[in-house]
């Protein structure tokens, strides 16, 4: 089994990150494979709507000069997806909300085929706002017909700068949570 994971935030390896590789920490625990994505660096241009996605139904965006396809490749082939962002005024990160649309819509194009994979949101939030973006990745895994498990908390951990999530004890507890539930939730799909 393996979990791709997706770090939407614009600084490589920071709070996002760390609160991946938490989650990734307690999966890797339980013999499932992970790999980070960082959107840091990349550009990646929003959906334009033309519907060539649905025409063509090739698992592809007509949008070909960024690394949307790749993740659309990797998001198929995994068994779960951890979708994670900070929060930029209240909301996730202009490269993920982009993702999302974009991948989104070829995912619906190509008969959901993401469909009952495993799907988990996780925000880095220095006060507020965490859960517009926490909902907003969330929607993508529910529209996608994707199965989301809970944990003790809202997967959010409080911090700015980078490191400062190591000291949210609950935040990182949950993110320990959030790790046993996904990898208890994948292998019983696996069954």
């Amino acid at each position: 089994m393996k979990v791709l994971g997706i770090n939407g935030s614009a600084r490589k390896d920071g709070n996002t990150a760390i609160m991946m590789r938490k989650v990734f920490s307690v999966l890797e625990g339980e013999g499932i494979e992970c790999e980070m994505v960082q959107l840091a660096g990349e550009t990646i241009h929003g959906c334009r709507a033309c519907g060539d996605c649905a025409k063509n139904m090739d698992e592809k965006c007509v949008i070909d000069d960024d690394i949307v396809n790749s993740l659309v490749k990797k998001m198929k082939e995994a068994d779960g997806i951890i979708l994670g962002s900070p929060v930029y005024f209240s909301n996730i990160t202009p490269e993920m909300k982009a993702l999302i649309d974009r991948s989104g819509r070829v995912v619906k194009a190509n008969n959901y085929m993401l469909r009952k994979k495993v799907g988990a949101a996780i925000v880095a939030v220095r006060r507020a706002g965490a859960l517009p973006a926490f909902n907003d990745m969330n929607y993508f895994f529910l529209v996608e017909q994707m199965i989301v498990p809970g944990s003790t908390y809202w997967n959010l951990c409080v911090g700015l700068d980078i490191g400062d999530v190591t000291s949210d004890e609950e935040g990182m507890a949950t993110m320990v949570d959030l790790g046993e539930n996904m990898a208890w939730l994948m292998k019983k799909l696996d069954q």
